[in-house]
């Protein structure tokens, strides 16, 4: 049989257009996953409107890159098809109809599910002053007076005003206006909703929050207070999403061409316009005359634009009992305890961390120590996103001030966080440390911490390697793997990292790390093609690999020739995932699932069975094109047993999970992963919760050091 397989492998190269599912329409059935969870019953309420919010905001930067770069390509006639054959013409064209469809459904989950289920648990959501009390009403008018009123600027245009920009995704009131001394004559004005308000005006109450109203809706009902001249004839909601994409291929100042670029993109093309669904027709007119946009760009909205607001929503006290309490918070670390001396337990054995489940304070920690600690010597690092208040800023700031040598790559060109990074990077330089400013042509992606410290012996590096940012707040909310090792053949290749990045010094062999763009590719192309090899001659062989996308053509046809050779494939991709199962003689071993949880599924995972000398990774890398040929990327090696035990006890119980799993099927479309006979609920995310309780608390499991959950029979 894999004789007859491996025949196929010869003759076919499994370059078909059909053999590929197109990336954006992929990214979009993963936005349904999401909507899905908006819609699903068994989750809390809350839990729900957090989950529309996200859909919502995806669908943004969607717009924002994705829509954006697909329009730059058919303006400037470019025609070659992609992977699934679709020319960026062509992917405009299925792309309209399916997101309109889209914001349909988000809209009927809104206001079908969601507006009738908070109005059941004694929430209301007002939108017109006909259901507000005297009172109500009074109080709405001083509020409106006090708070709102000083915030607002008006604007209209005519021969002497021009049409104002309207910023990137800002919420506005559009109005058609008439001059209370001529009868026939209109006008178009415009009012920004403000930004630094809160969305969400909360009617007086005693206990919770029982009624609220959006600001543009209270700002609408004022509207004719704003212009005393006027006439309201008209007056709507929208919103303008512009292409917010840049890429900078050279530069001769980095910094300085980044910040031209984030101030552009607030006056970058619009590429979507969202109204109110009873917008009126001449003021729709007066908008898209000025902004230019096409009638396919126009999003009808049956129900308050930008749903995002729904994240303040959740955010309202009072209403815990709808929010999801069944996820314990991160636990400690039982391989660091809390007053022991974290090199020392670096130095005893490498140490593997599974966020958010356990607690991403040994990371601060260990940047913190080396800060104040007299034996370190330097401190390098890679950032990419870090949070708004971050202590690893701070700890990396305080090691320069006390005269250690300090080296951070700050990557400016981290998408939305450029502003954020930029700041970081100019405190750091004032610090003293030495901040190099990402790379031109490249984005460096890795985790990367290098510690450098003197003891007894001589130097020792300790190394701190992950498939996630170095961002305290994210650390709650993505799950990631991190490991510690302070083994010298990482020591040096972290090093080798570093010289890299400051000074373009290539080595001529890396000793445990994979880095893209110049090697990672070839390894990962290596690993599936041994597979494919130990099939063809009868050996042991399998893959499991974790990651947040799938993409790369040369990756997914290496993964269809083994495959084709007999190698069972489990694929857990959360996103987006271009590879087509249960074709004939080509992807029929190959299974795809999503995990869309109460976590952001990040981490990624790569497992190759290789005739029975297993081998595990971690990397921060995806399979995509732009992870393995135009970012700094690291795979790393994971070697110790008790270690690579716990990373396939998370990949098998992931392979399990039939709660907050979907499985991609032969028509692209996903569907719940269904129970196996015999098996209970099984939700990972949950279970690696109660996993990691049980591990830092093993008195009160009655055993001792950590403990393993068994697999899930039949």
């Amino acid at each position: 049989m894999k004789e007859k397989s491996g025949k196929k492998t010869e003759k076919n190269n499994f370059s078909a257009h059909e053999y590929f599912w197109n990336r954006e329409l992929s990214w979009l059935e993963f936005n349904k996953r999401v909507l899905s969870e908006a819609r699903n019953e068994q989750n809390p309420l809350f839990e729900r409107l957090k989950f529309l919010a996200i859909t919502s905001s995806n669908l943004d930067e969607f717009f924002m890159v994705r829509i954006a770069s697909l329009k730059d390509m058919v303006d400037e006639d470019y025609e070659k098809p992609d992977i699934a054959g679709m020319t960026p013409k062509a992917q405009l064209e299925a792309l309209d109809p399916a997101t309109h469809e889209f914001v349909k459904k988000q809209y009927q989950v809104y206001r079908d599910s969601l507006i009738p289920a908070l109005f059941g648990e004694g929430l209301s959501v007002v939108t017109s002053f006909e259901d507000v009390t005297e009172k109500e009403e009074e109080y709405l008018d001083r509020f409106f007076e006090e708070n709102v009123y000083p915030v607002l600027t008006p604007m209209a245009v005519d021969s002497s005003r021009p049409f104002p920009l309207i910023r990137n995704k800002t919420l506005n009131i559009g109005a058609i206006v008439r001059k209370k001394s001529e009868e026939e004559e209109t006008e178009f004005a415009t009012v920004q909703v403000p930004g630094v308000l809160p969305r969400i005006v909360v009617f007086p109450s005693k206990e919770r929050a029982s009624r609220v109203m959006l600001l543009e809706d209270l700002i609408s009902h004022y509207m004719d207070r704003l212009f005393l001249n006027y006439d309201i004839v008209s007056s709507s909601c929208f919103r303008i999403t512009r292409d917010a994409d840049f890429s900078i291929d050279e530069a001769e100042d980095l910094l300085h061409e980044i910040e031209k670029q984030i101030k552009q993109r607030q006056r970058g093309q619009a590429i979507r316009l969202e109204v109110e669904n009873d917008m009126d027709g001449d003021l729709l007119s007066a908008i898209r005359s000025a902004i230019g946009i096409e009638d396919s760009g126009v999003f009808r909205a049956d129900g308050p634009l930008d749903l995002t607001f729904l994240m303040e929503m959740y955010s309202l006290k009072g209403f815990e009992n709808l929010k999801e309490h069944s996820y314990v918070s991160p636990q400690s670390v039982p391989e660091i305890p809390e007053s022991a001396d974290i090199f020392e337990c670096i130095r005893e054995n490498d140490i593997l961390m599974h966020h958010p489940y356990e607690t991403f304070d040994p990371v601060v920690n260990f940047v913190r120590r080396s800060a104040v600690d007299e034996d370190v010597l330097a401190i390098k690092q890679t950032l990419y996103r870090v949070s708004g208040n971050s202590p690893i800023i701070a700890a990396l700031a305080q090691a320069a001030e006390n005269g250690k040598q300090v080296t951070v790559l700050v990557e400016l060109k981290a998408r939305f966080d450029e502003q954020n990074n930029i700041e970081w990077a100019k405190m750091l330089e004032k610090a003293g440390c030495h901040v190099i400013y990402g790379l031109v042509g490249l984005k460096t992606h890795s985790k990367i911490t290098l510690v450098v410290r003197r003891e007894e012996d001589g130097i020792r590096r300790y190394v701190h390697l992950a498939t996630g940012n170095y961002n305290d707040k994210t650390a709650r909310l993505y799950t990631d793997m991190g490991l510690f090792t302070c083994k010298e053949e990482y020591g040096e290749d972290a090093t080798a990292v570093f010289n890299m990045l400051s000074g373009y010094s290539e080595p001529r062999a890396w000793k445990k790390l994979s880095v893209a763009p110049l090697w990672l590719k070839d390894r990962f192309l290596f690993l599936i093609n041994r597979e494919r090899e130990n099939a063809l001659k009868g050996r042991s062989s399998r893959i499991i690999a974790k990651m947040n996308s799938v993409c790369d053509p040369d990756v997914i046809k290496a993964l269809y020739a083994a495959s084709a050779a007999g190698v069972r494939i489990d694929l857990i991709v959360r996103g987006i995932c271009c590879i087509k199962t249960g074709i004939p003689g080509v992807s029929e071993n190959i299974s795809v699932r999503s995990i869309v949880g109460n976590f952001l599924e990040h981490s990624r995972i790569f497992y190759f069975e290789n005739d029975g000398m297993d081998e595990y990774y971690l990397a921060s890398s995806d399979w995509m094109p732009r992870n393995l040929e135009r970012r700094v990327e690291i795979m790393f090696p994971v070697e110790d047993p008790e270690l690579r035990s716990r990373i396939m006890e998370v990949l098998e119980l992931e392979l399990q999970d039939n709660t907050k799993a979907h499985i991609l099927t032969r028509t692209g479309k996903y569907v719940k992963a269904a129970r196996r006979k015999g098996q209970g609920d099984v939700n990972s995310q949950l279970e690696f919760g109660l996993l990691a309780k049980r591990n830092a608390n093993p008195s009160e499991s009655g055993t001792a050091g950590r403990v393993f959950i068994p697999e899930t029979g039949e």
